[in-house]
């Protein structure tokens, strides 16, 4: 099971916690925990947590994304928009 470091650091460059993220999507703390450790969520959750984040929900299930980590480890992702573009370009591999 791959990490989602991408949606670890997404939520940290929030300055929130898991159980805020978990509260604001309505889902317990532990589930989502499991999901930045690489558990893939249900679409409907996908898309509750996408939305306190601001990001495209599909994200969790483009898995050439998972590599988001590795490609910003040496920088933070300063927006959504990063992350769409790395979506593209997974896309076109």
């Amino acid at each position: 099971m791959k990490e989602h470091r991408w949606l670890e650091e997404l939520r940290k460059q929030k300055r929130l916690t898991q159980a805020e993220i978990a509260k604001r999507s309505n889902i317990d703390r532990t589930y989502y925990t499991k999901i930045e450790r690489g558990r893939i969520p249900s679409v409907r959750v996908a898309k509750r947590i996408a939305a306190v984040l601001g990001f495209e929900w599909v994200l969790f299930f483009e898995s050439c994304c998972d590599h988001l980590s590795q490609d910003n480890q040496e920088e933070t992702q300063t927006s959504t928009s990063r992350q769409i573009k790395e979506r593209a370009r997974c896309k076109k591999q």
